[in-house]
């Protein structure tokens, strides 16, 4: 967005087959973006998910192997909404239940801290029950997307860094250790509400929400040790762009190809994995890269050229 600006627009002509669409998104800081297809009247911008699935990768990303699970949590969510775009409603549900769940918890910690009226349990009950409905569709979809993308990551991560695997990605929840893909959603369900009528005191006393997937983690090995406190510097930026390659052939397996935006990721990387990088991608049907100095682009990805400044864009 241009310094000063009040908003920004966004425009995109998208082809699928036979079919064209106009997709504008507006960028409003500080209230809420707006979007429009087809130049129709308003749709949230959530329901441009279906229409253009993109995979970015940036210098951001190192944060998916050494920063906090929160990073990690929000890389499987939207792939999953990448997936299905209906999942955007469960994971706004789930925040939705989440925060109401939180205040009704976080009033009967301070009644409980000074004496005032106990919290009534039937209406954490219900509060239960929504939690458990949307976590468990949550967690399935989770637990399966992390079974289809492990063997795509381990070879993403053998094509960028030969000979430096294994990977592997396993779940870690809140709710206990015997998670796995086979449960159905009823299971699932049937074990957070368990696990969270088994913190209940300690909630209480907290005033927090402690068990569900928004405690959750996704744990990144590498030749049997967890890549974060143990990748070095360069292991890690191939792990992390091991993960954004093996979402890129999951989401080209599954449905029509996604745009590939690599957002000044190759002055982050040495020569060698900027090369492989470069190799990797060229063959894919749109790869959008930007850089600021136009020599770190290797020059195997040729193509349509331009330059951005002061807000004016210029082929080359």
């Amino acid at each position: 967005m241009r310094m000063g600006a009040e908003r920004a627009v966004i425009r995109a002509a998208v082809t699928q087959g036979e079919r064209s669409q106009l997709i504008e998104l507006e960028l409003n800081p500080g209230r809420a973006n707006r979007a429009r297809i087809n130049r129709s009247s308003q749709v949230r911008p959530r329901d441009v998910l279906g229409i253009v699935r993109t995979v970015l990768f940036a210098p951001e990303d190192l944060a998916l192997v050494k920063g906090d699970p929160g990073e990690r949590r929000r890389f499987l969510d939207e792939l999953i909404t990448a997936r299905s775009p209906r999942m955007a409603g469960v994971r706004s549900d789930y925040e939705r239940v989440l925060k109401q769940r939180n205040t009704l918890l976080k009033s009967a910690a301070m009644a409980r801290r000074h004496g005032g009226r106990s919290l009534d349990l039937s209406t954490l009950d219900v509060w239960d029950e929504h939690l458990g409905r949307v976590g468990a569709e949550l967690l399935a979809q989770r637990l399966d997307l992390i079974a289809t993308l492990q063997p795509l990551a381990d070879k993403a991560y053998g094509d960028v860094a030969p000979g430096g695997g294994p990977v592997t990605l396993e779940y870690r929840s809140s709710v206990g250790e015997d998670i796995d893909p086979g449960r159905t959603r009823e299971e699932l369900y049937e074990q957070l509400t368990a696990a969270l009528v088994g913190v209940r005191k300690q909630e209480i006393e907290r005033g927090v929400t402690l068990v569900g997937p928004h405690r959750d983690d996704l744990v990144l090995g590498l030749r049997s040790m967890p890549a974060k406190g143990y990748a070095s510097h360069g292991e890690s930026w191939s792990y992390a762009l091991a993960l954004r390659l093996a979402s890129y052939e999951l989401l080209r397996a599954e449905g029509n190809e996604p745009v590939l935006v690599l957002d000044d990721v190759f002055a982050e990387l040495d020569a060698r994995r900027r090369e492989r990088l470069a190799e990797l991608v060229a063959p894919g049907e749109q790869v959008l890269v930007t850089a600021a100095v136009a020599e770190d682009v290797p020059g195997v990805l040729a193509g349509a050229r331009y330059t951005v400044s002061a807000g004016e864009v210029e082929r080359v």
